[in-house]
């Protein structure tokens, strides 16, 4: 059984990708089944039936009935590669091809975004893409780190509260540039990314400046980090959503008033109903800029408070002393 790290799926596609390489899989060779795929690598159904779609999307196999899965025969225009396509694969490198998967995630989000893809947007050959990078999980991590590098740190002032929003603020932008960013980004499973450290450097200083202990500004900087990204999780759902449908937001909830309002017919909710009366006759504005302003206000008082409190910068996790605080106080008020 082989050792296998990272995602098992493009390991085992690369270990048989390697091998079609070197001419060790020729043309019309069986590759590994499914079945062979489980026993030889340990793995389950699903994994197996992965590997052979990654390798079938990037046209390195195909099914030949009566025989399984196959490597494919090259194409003539694969096999003759042109001139310009030669000169083009000499000049590759990993930063085009960075930039190249870049563009058509921004573009066609993540769903559009394979190896193969990337070798049209570029003229080459997908094979070619293999000699600067590993597979897409690593093409991947190396766009998140591109556009994480385009956080620029603000100009650093004596206001704490007013650098964390303007650090929020730029990661923010980079967020609403490159929408497919924050779904594949992780926070429980984060990537490591060089340029990741240079926002997380600039929050930390801030905080640790303002004489919290390290366990709470690292509390502090994952709460302000998620916020920021939570937000920016909309972006590339409401983007396919309108790419799919043709349809705005805002002309998705005029459709839906309708709905909405049959739904409230026979229901006790006074306060939902004078909330959407109040809205009338233009409704509401869903304006994810605006809700992102107004929710790093309340973000940063609630760090401001927090930071007042006595022996605030003794607290471990933030979230929890925080909400234990909170409900103190509003016991002492009541007796």
């Amino acid at each position: 059984m082989s050792v296998l790290t990272g995602t098992a799926s493009n390991q085992i596609a690369g270990q048989i990708r390697d091998k079609i390489k070197s001419g060790e899989l020729a043309a019309g060779d069986r590759v590994p089944s499914t079945r062979e795929i489980m026993r030889r690598w340990g793995v389950a159904m699903a994994t197996a039936s992965k590997v052979l779609s990654i390798m079938k999307e990037e046209g390195l196999v195909r099914t030949r009935p009566g025989a399984g899965t196959v490597v494919a025969k090259a194409s003539s225009s694969r096999a003759r590669v042109s001139a310009r396509a030669q000169n083009t694969e000499a000049t590759l490198t990993r930063e085009r091809i960075v930039s190249a998967a870049t563009a058509v995630a921004d573009k066609e989000g993540l769903g559009a975004l394979s190896m193969r893809r990337v070798a049209v947007e570029l003229d080459v050959a997908t094979m070619s893409l293999y000699r600067h990078i590993r597979d897409k999980d690593d093409l991947l991590a190396l766009m998140i780190d591109a556009a994480f590098a385009e956080w620029q740190a603000p100009a650093t002032g004596n206001d704490w509260q007013e650098v964390l929003a303007e650090s929020a603020r730029e990661l923010w932008r980079t967020f609403r540039r490159h929408v497919w960013l924050a779904p594949a980004y992780s926070l429980t499973r984060p990537l490591v990314v060089p340029s990741g450290l240079t926002y997380t450097e600039q929050v930390l200083a801030t905080l640790l400046d303002r004489g919290l202990k390290p366990a709470t500004s690292f509390s502090m900087s994952l709460i302000l980090f998620n916020f920021i990204r939570g937000f920016a999780t909309s972006l590339e759902m409401e983007a396919t959503a309108e790419a799919d449908t043709g349809v705005t937001a805002d002309e998705w909830m005029d459709v839906q008033k309708p709905t909405l309002e049959a739904l409230l017919a026979d229901r006790d909710v006074p306060a939902f109903r004078a909330v959407l009366d109040s809205f009338e006759p233009d409704g509401f504005d869903l304006d994810l800029d605006e809700l992102f302003e107004s929710g790093l206000s309340y973000l940063l008082d609630g760090f401001q408070r927090a930071t007042e409190t006595p022996h605030a910068g003794d607290a471990g996790p933030t979230a929890n002393s925080i909400g234990a605080r909170d409900r103190s106080e509003n016991q002492d008020d009541f007796r």
